[in-house]
């Protein structure tokens, strides 16, 4: 048996005597049930039997009487007062002489028990722990007290009048009053917990562990993330109201700077070059005004020109003004390089060397300085083709063009761009050649043109044509024109080819228009003309590079909104251009 009051012995017998049926009808190891209460199998071994059962594992009758009911509790056959004995005497008198602490005999088990009783807590030989057969009946105590002598309850007599109170009162209550007085005051040991095994104490120890990391672990988590914020907030407070302000200008203001503002540029990057310029003193004053404006929020990536030595919320506020911004260029789809003037309104379009012209001025000290029309005509001019950046694809047919004011139309792509207006005229015309055929590239236009049977600077002429000719939504099938007539060598005969090349144009043209050789007028000349005759929309020159398929050799616009009727015979092209004319699109203004 364990010092925890389990038995060694773990076998299913063992475990039905301790949790096997109290008040069953069937007999458990040896003994037979009778009205609820065990009966005793004999013993021959052990005079001094033990109780058959322990009270923790099977219900007990418990008699109470009250003091004087008898003489005494029923004969002890260990010693005359209840206590043990030995050949020599008691001691004490409570316990044997030489029992470890006065408490058990000497050479018992666990300190418990006899030792080599069975199961570790009764004497060896008794038919499961019961009580040894010593001259006793089942209904008998040693010393002649019999069950047979309790009140009929029990199968016995009558109760005495003290008997009968208990009795009827509560006949399980303990009679506290009249227990001796070495029962009271026994302190027993505090109740050990039965039936959990080690390896669900050691789970849940486990589990516990597990549970207290957590917590501990979460904590640390808070505490890092409270840190941070702390921490944030600290560098926010000191980058801004701080004390130790970084340096900063209190003016007068200087001469204008040009700044670059890059798309996904941070405040802190923007004052870094402002800085280097010399617009602030520094860019932590910088970042402290222009987290205060929010404005900021509104810069766009471009070219500013600022005042230098000024105040960091004087530079803010001047960057976030939209007249500050210098070098803003847009072109329209279809623009030329060249001023054209409409015939029948008089009104002057704009080329591009003109809007790159206007767009490159900027006020320093209230003088204004601006790139012109003939410094960027020049420069567009050079045989340096690599300096203006055209492509390595366009190079050779520019070589050849017959006009070398001319040489770069097409070359500047249609959109929205931005250059330092600072730069010379060829660094700015570098920069949008090149940005433009970059734009180019992206579309494939290499691979396109090969399929198509041209080369790349060709299908850019030809997009050039379709952006003149139709409107988006035709653009598909003005692209499959132009490559079927190149097809069987057919002349274009685009009016808008007549036009290029005239100071003056219109949608109609005159025969003696038609009839003037150019290296652009498709109406004198076989294929393509020389050069783009505009800048063509990425979509014109998609359109080229995937037409829609067709037979169509002829197409007119019938009426000024733009709406454009294809045909595949010259009769049906013929009925389509009398329902032009009905229209009076094609009237001349000359």
């Amino acid at each position: 048996m364990t010092r925890h009051g389990r038995s060694d012995d773990d076998t299913e017998v063992t475990h039905r005597h301790f949790f096997g049926d109290a008040f069953g009808e069937e007999p458990v190891d040896g003994r037979r049930k009778v009205g609820g209460a065990y009966d005793r199998i004999p013993s021959t071994q052990d005079p001094n039997p033990r109780p058959v059962t322990r009270p923790d594992d099977e219900p007990t009758t418990v008699l109470h009487f009250e003091e004087g009911a008898f003489d005494g509790p029923p004969p002890n056959p260990m010693g005359a007062a209840g206590n043990y004995t030995t050949d020599s005497g008691r001691t004490d008198g409570d316990y044997p002489v030489g029992t470890p602490d006065g408490a058990y005999p000497v050479g018992t088990a666990d300190g418990g028990y006899p030792v080599g009783t069975a199961d570790g807590g009764y004497p060896v030989g008794t038919a499961d722990g019961g009580y040894s057969g010593d001259g006793y009946d089942d209904d008998e105590y040693a010393g002649g007290y019999r069950y047979a002598d309790r009140p009929d309850r029990y199968g016995g007599g009558e109760f005495t009048d003290e008997q009968d109170r208990y009795a009827v009162e509560d006949p399980y209550a303990a009679p506290h009053d009249t227990e001796p007085e070495s029962w009271q005051d026994d302190e027993r040991a505090a109740p050990q917990p039965v039936g959990v095994s080690p390896a669900r104490r050691a789970h849940d120890r486990e589990a516990g562990a597990r549970k207290k990391r957590g917590r501990i672990i979460g904590s640390l988590a808070v505490a890092l993330l409270l840190v941070l914020a702390v921490g944030g907030g600290f560098f926010v407070y000191k980058k801004i109201a701080g004390p130790g302000l970084p340096p900063d200008f209190t003016g007068p203001a200087g001469p204008a700077v040009v700044v670059q503002v890059r798309s996904g540029e941070t405040a802190d990057e923007i004052g870094r070059e402002l800085a280097d310029k010399g617009v602030v003193a520094s860019a932590s004053a910088f970042f402290n005004a222009a987290v205060q404006n929010t404005g900021m929020n509104a810069v766009q990536p471009g070219f500013y020109s600022l005042a230098s030595n000024v105040p960091a919320v004087d530079a803010v506020a001047e960057l976030v003004d939209p007249d500050s911004r210098v070098g803003a260029l847009v072109v329209s789809e279809g623009r030329q390089l060249h001023d054209i003037r409409d015939v029948n309104t008089g009104a002057v379009r704009k080329g591009i060397y003109t809007l790159i012209a206007e767009a490159s001025c900027y006020e320093d000290s209230g003088t204004s300085h601006c790139l012109t029309y003939d410094e960027l005509n020049q420069a567009g001019a050079s045989t340096d083709l690599a300096a203006l950046g055209v492509p390595e694809w366009a190079r050779q047919a520019v070589t050849g063009v017959p006009d070398r004011d001319r040489q770069l139309e097409g070359l500047i792509a249609a959109g929205s761009w931005d250059f330092d207006p600072t730069a010379s005229a060829t660094e700015v015309l570098a920069r949008l050649v090149s940005a433009s055929a970059e734009q180019y590239d992206s579309t494939g236009i290499a691979d396109a043109a090969a399929k198509a049977g041209l080369s790349p600077y060709e299908l850019l002429v030809a997009a050039s044509l379709v952006e003149r000719e139709a409107l988006p939504a035709d653009f598909t099938k003005v692209a499959r024109v132009i490559l079927n007539r190149l097809a069987i060598d057919m002349p274009l005969q685009f009016d808008s080819t007549v036009n290029y090349s005239l100071d003056e144009t219109e949608l109609a043209t005159t025969d003696a228009d038609r009839e003037r050789v150019t290296p652009w007028n498709t109406y004198a000349s076989p294929g393509l003309p020389a050069t783009p005759i505009s800048s063509p929309s990425i979509g014109a020159l998609q359109a080229v590079e995937n037409p829609e398929p067709g037979t169509w050799i002829y197409f007119v616009t019938i009426d000024a909104q733009g709406t454009t009727l294809f045909a595949d015979g010259y009769e049906e092209h013929l009925a389509n251009t009398e329902r032009a004319l009905e229209s009076g699109i094609l009237d001349s203004g000359r």
